[in-house]
């Protein structure tokens, strides 16, 4: 009598006793059906990196070829006519919620609503603005508490690119946080 064992894909461990024939040939079948699984979950596997890759440079050209310039962005925080209302109501206040949204709120105001911003692009600007909010800290608040001002331009999934604009509800409390006449609870 011959005994072998084989762990079939499904991580299944089989022991077979028989024949040597016998063996052979369930080594032989199961061998290849397991050979060939693999490869059609290699082939899936990489069929689905190509299309995540195309995704996010889809994602990244936007659907209309404009691109967020972040530095334009952060000279506009810096120099706009609303600058000073800017740095004394956001900038130098601990509301994460207000920093986040002031530069989507600049690109609705000054640069006519032309493209999202990641939460990797807004790090990135509060970064350069000094005040910092790390991107896992800014993707929280933007699908928590800042969710009621924002419009992402695909549904929130895990691992996936979102491109948020601020929405007219967004527009209209920010306005307000800047004239000083919006409770600063905000997180």
């Amino acid at each position: 009598m011959a005994k072998a064992s084989i762990r079939l894909p499904n991580g299944t461990a089989v022991l077979i006793e028989g024949t040597t024939d016998e063996v052979r040939q369930l080594l032989e079948f199961y061998g290849r059906s397991a050979y060939a699984s693999a490869t059609r979950s290699a082939k899936r596997q990489k069929l689905s990196r190509k299309r995540a890759q195309k995704d996010e440079q889809e994602i990244l050209e936007d659907t209309r070829g404009d691109k967020p310039n972040l530095a334009e962005i952060i000279n506009l925080i810096k120099n706009c006519e609303e600058a000073e209302a800017i740095e004394a109501q956001i900038l130098d206040r601990t509301s994460q919620v207000n920093r986040i949204l002031l530069p989507l709120y600049i690109v609705h105001k000054h640069l006519g609503d032309k493209f999202g911003l990641t939460s990797g692009n807004i790090n990135k600007i509060t970064t350069d603005l000094g005040i910092p909010i790390q991107t896992p800290n800014v993707s929280n608040k933007l699908s928590g508490t800042a969710s009621r001002y924002v419009i992402g331009h695909a549904v929130r999934e895990q691992g996936k690119v979102i491109r948020y604009k601020l929405s007219r509800r967004g527009v209209k409390y920010l306005s307000s946080v800047l004239k000083g006449s919006a409770d600063d609870k905000q997180g």
